[in-house]
């Protein structure tokens, strides 16, 4: 009995070893998943050119307030934060979306103004349209913006709101960003 035990637990080793021989030199682990995924994505960039610190200002050079675009951690968010020299103010997260190869902003302002708007490159410049909403008369209207980056490293952002009663485009508004630091 003993000289079997011995037997089986040699054939064991060698069965063992074989295994452990077949199964080489252990795989190295898969890689980690890109820690920013965002900026890998063509087309997560286009709107780059809107990061930063502005002065803003309409087009007689009259100071209207101040906007910091940030870009969030990972890539995957500019968010804008704007305070009008009236001291009201507003939020906008602006992302991306793959699925759709499309931009989207959606805008909440202290003064009830909603802006859901999508879109994308137009040459140069970024174009959305959607829906603005009026939160205190729940009126929504079609809405759509234009930031075109400027020869002289400005950016003009222009708004405009569709009348149903003209069935036409009216100007909303036109603001001249200027930096008031160098370019993140």
């Amino acid at each position: 009995m003993e000289k079997a035990l011995k037997s089986l637990v040699c054939v064991m080793s060698v069965l063992w070893a074989g295994v452990t021989l077949a199964q080489g030199t252990p795989s190295p682990p898969n890689p980690p998943p890109n820690p920013f995924p965002c900026e890998s994505i063509a087309g997560s960039q286009a709107f780059d050119f809107w990061v930063g610190e502005w002065e803003v200002t309409i087009a007689d050079g009259t100071v209207v307030g101040n906007n910091y675009i940030t870009k969030e951690p990972g890539g995957c968010v500019l968010v804008e934060r704007w305070t009008s020299v009236g001291q009201t103010s507003g939020i906008s997260l602006n992302f991306f979306d793959p699925t759709t190869a499309r931009w989207r902003q959606v805008w909440v302002g202290s003064g009830g103004s909603l802006i859901d708007i999508v879109g994308g490159l137009d040459a140069a410049d970024m174009v959305l349209e959607g829906t603005i909403t009026y939160a205190a008369s729940r009126i929504k209207a079609r809405f759509r913006g234009r930031w075109s980056p400027l020869e002289d490293g400005r950016v003009r952002q222009y708004f405009e709101q569709f009348n149903d009663k003209e069935g036409a485009w009216q100007p909303w508004f036109e603001g001249f960003y200027r930096r008031t630091t160098s370019q993140p």
